[in-house]
């Protein structure tokens, strides 16, 4: 692949990713609603839908085959043969929709060799679109952003955890810290909040699943950042036969200890 097609490919998904958005807010805006989980006829479950719909209709563009939270399962033995897939996840942030507080996303991710390439994030409520390509660098809204440069040893670190349950492991990490600030937002913007700046770190000790993760990733990394496995310097990787994320840290620029 040359890179006018990766320009194209982003192109292509940043288009989606707007198409997508469109469906999402026009259930989202259709009145208020109350839904713990996902059933047929919820509006989170047609917002889903109407996403991945949207999505796949301009990604078939491409020829590349395609992996969605919200499509069909697809086996190990197929998509492992696979040399190049989007993986989608229509909508990211279920309780942040449910809350309706505007926190979640459309994310879209091109995997190559098991890692992301290329990565596009929209936040249809909040109206950002985020991308990178490997080697480009990363963008909100056009304007290039970069991850915070510090020492694990700083005071007053911004650290992206939930206040509300920390759990053993989490809590853990924290009191290794020197007086870290607990920050916190829903869905993937929680990756992208080190990749802006806007937080030092992000333990996620808890699952999650490769959608979730993956457009978010090359934005991270393309920002100067890192997406690594729990207590390794390994990053996450992508297609995996199960597709449960381990347990990872998200950093920006770490000077060495």
């Amino acid at each position: 692949m040359n890179d006018m097609n990766f320009q194209e490919f982003l192109e292509i998904a940043k288009t989606a990713a707007q198409k997508a958005s469109i469906e999402i807010l026009r259930i989202y805006d259709s009145g208020d609603f109350s839904i713990e989980a996902k059933s047929d006829d919820s509006p989170l479950t047609l917002a889903d839908k109407a996403s991945h719909l949207a999505i796949v209709r301009e990604l078939e563009k491409t020829g590349i085959p395609i992996l969605s939270e919200e499509g069909n399962s697809i086996p190990y033995e197929v998509r492992s043969k696979w040399d190049y897939f989007w993986m989608i996840d229509p909508l990211d942030g279920t309780k942040e929709f449910i809350k309706k507080n505007g926190e979640f996303t459309v994310n879209i991710a091109l995997i190559h060799n098991r890692r992301a390439i290329l990565g596009v994030v929209f936040t249809p409520v909040l109206n950002d679109l985020f991308w990178a390509v490997t080697g480009e660098g990363a963008f909100k809204n056009g304007e290039r952003i970069g991850a915070n440069r510090f020492s694990q040893t700083d005071r007053g670190l911004k650290v992206v955890a939930s206040r509300s349950h920390l759990n053993e492991e989490t809590q853990a990490y924290l009191d290794e810290l020197n007086e870290p600030e607990i920050v916190s937002r829903g869905s993937s913007l929680k990756l992208l909040m080190i990749a802006e700046g806007e937080a030092d770190l992000y333990p996620r000790y808890a699952p999650t699943m490769e959608w979730d993760t993956a457009a978010a990733q090359i934005i991270v990394e393309e920002a100067g950042g890192m997406v690594t496995i729990k207590d390794t310097r390994d990053p996450v990787l992508y297609n995996k036969e199960n597709l449960l994320n381990p347990y990872f840290l998200v950093s920006g620029r770490q000077k060495a200890r």
